[in-house]
């Protein structure tokens, strides 16, 4: 192995790529602990020289080893995170374009495109890292080059889908720490000028391909521009339409259903009213084609497959979304109401899912929602609110709703909210507890158990139950006398129940 350092380290002689083939072998698949630690060494002493990346190019052409190819990726990734702007310029300028090419040349063929995906997806990422370098001043053609590129083959478009994400998600999400505010802020403008090609090219592979794998990357890539996209690209082009009519196929339902909770979640003034009334009244007929009202989503969660869970989740985030941004909307006209008295009912379902992620995501917006009933009120009857020294309702995120609007909201969410008392009685979590205990010394004495996250849930809870509870003293009192004579008739008697009714 010391003759192999020697002469891999030679970077006076053309490189050895057989060599480099046969010491990552005994890397990976040597049974001597010693030879692996000596291959490693060696592997680690080419990773630090300052000249290996001129190797890259000589091991990714000839190279049969796969591992090898990762190695000299690896190599060229450090370069350019930590000393790109050191290289003389022709040598940047010769990188970027080889990496262009090997990407564009990989992509375009299906065969190995499907064969060396994990390869290409390296490839796709060292890419986005020599962008965050160069673009836009050094390499102000790249989004229109790429868009032109991907109008010649299905796979490249593909690919190119999986490069725009990537952008996204490196200047938006994982730029902190990595990236100066003024880089950042200039990527960001960047994107935002050049978008209108992005989108044309989403818009034309969705148009235009019958290809489910296209169609699934490109409306990931939307996925993770439409939180900050000009709206005008959303609601004066046909994307709204084409994503709720994908949505009923299981092919893309999440991914549809993800982006319009994107689009739902936009709160924007009122230009674009209708444009959201629409969006939300579609979705619900084609909803109900897709999973029938009444249907027993926890029993559908807990027997289906990971998409079918996903989808169940993804319900939540809609609904939860759109509501605290549009609920008003709904509320504003017969139709709308009825719509969303429908959707209510399917984040019932939801919100009894058994999954803590899920219903943490629903219960959000139950308590927000309970929350404005009870200004409403407040704001209907003084007095009312007057009578509760002590509340603070400085979390509920909505404002106050105009004091004539007040009863009419009520009445119109008494059902949803009857139901509501019930599912929080139902799975009310676990208050702080207290263990009477004798200690080292034989002292009798009481031990606070804590569970911060479940504490968290009960507080919430029971706050939500609170502001019910004033709502309709009533109702919440007969729920809780109903579920107690359940627990002494034997039919629903168990300890869970019961400690959750206590």
């Amino acid at each position: 192995m010391a003759g192999s350092s020697e002469k891999l380290l030679d970077f006076s002689s053309p490189f050895d790529v057989a060599l480099l083939d046969a010491t990552v072998n005994v890397f990976y698949t040597s049974a001597s602990t010693e030879e692996r630690t000596a291959a490693e060494r060696v592997m680690r002493q080419l990773q630090e020289h300052p000249e290996m990346w001129t190797r890259v190019d000589a091991i990714l052409e000839t190279s049969s080893n796969a591992n090898s190819k990762f190695f000299a990726l690896q190599v060229l990734e450090s370069v350019i995170k930590f000393r790109w702007l050191a290289l003389p310029a022709e040598q940047r300028e010769g990188i970027k374009n080889y990496i262009a090419t090997v990407v564009i040349k990989m992509s375009g063929d299906e065969a190995t495109f499907r064969r060396d995906r994990s390869y290409i997806n390296k490839l796709n990422t060292i890419l986005v890292g020599v962008l965050k370098q160069e673009w836009p001043q050094r390499w102000p053609t790249f989004v229109p080059d790429l868009v032109a590129a991907a109008k010649s083959s299905e796979t490249l478009c593909e690919n190119c889908m999986h490069i725009l994400k990537l952008l996204s998600e490196e200047v938006f999400d994982f730029s902190r720490g990595e990236l100066t505010q003024a880089k950042t802020k200039e990527l960001k403008q960047s994107l935002n000028t050049e978008f209108a090609s992005i989108h044309e090219l989403c818009m034309f592979a969705l148009e235009n391909s019958a290809k489910p794998d296209l169609i699934r990357a490109t409306l990931t890539t939307l996925h993770a521009y439409l939180s900050w996209v000009p709206l005008g690209f959303i609601f004066e082009s046909a994307l709204v339409d084409i994503l709720l009519k994908l949505f009923p196929s299981p092919a893309y339902r999440n991914v549809a259903l993800q982006c319009m909770t994107e689009i739902g979640s936009l709160s924007v003034g009122n230009f674009y009213d209708m444009q959201f009334v629409k969006l939300y009244a579609t979705f619900i007929q084609q909803l109900q084609t897709v999973l029938p009202p009444g249907s027993n989503i926890p029993l559908a969660y807990a027997n289906g497959s990971d998409d079918e869970q996903s989808f169940v989740a993804n319900l939540a985030l809609f609904f939860t979304s759109y509501f605290k941004a549009h609920v008003g909307l709904l509320e504003a006209t017969p139709e709308g109401q009825q719509a969303l008295l429908v959707g209510l009912e399917y984040l019932l379902g939801v919100s009894y899912v058994e999954d803590i992620e899920v219903f943490k995501v629903c219960l959000d917006y139950w308590n927000i929602l309970v929350c404005d009933l009870f200004q409403s009120e407040c704001a209907l009857e003084p007095a009312a609110g007057a009578a509760q020294p002590g509340f603070n309702f400085a979390f509920g995120t909505a404002p106050p709703t105009p004091p004539q609007t007040g009863a009419p909201r009520k009445a119109l969410f008494a059902a949803p909210m009857s139901k509501l008392r019930l599912l929080m009685v139902s799975r009310m979590a676990k208050p702080e507890e207290v263990i009477v205990v004798e200690d080292e010394n034989g002292n009798i004495v009481r031990e606070t158990m804590k569970d911060n996250d479940v504490l968290a849930q009960y507080k919430l809870m029971r706050e939500t139950l609170i502001y019910l509870a004033h709502l309709d003293h009533e109702d919440t009192e007969n729920q809780m006398l109903e579920r107690l004579a359940n627990q002494l008739n034997g039919r629903e008697y168990g300890w869970q129940t019961l400690n959750t009714l206590c």
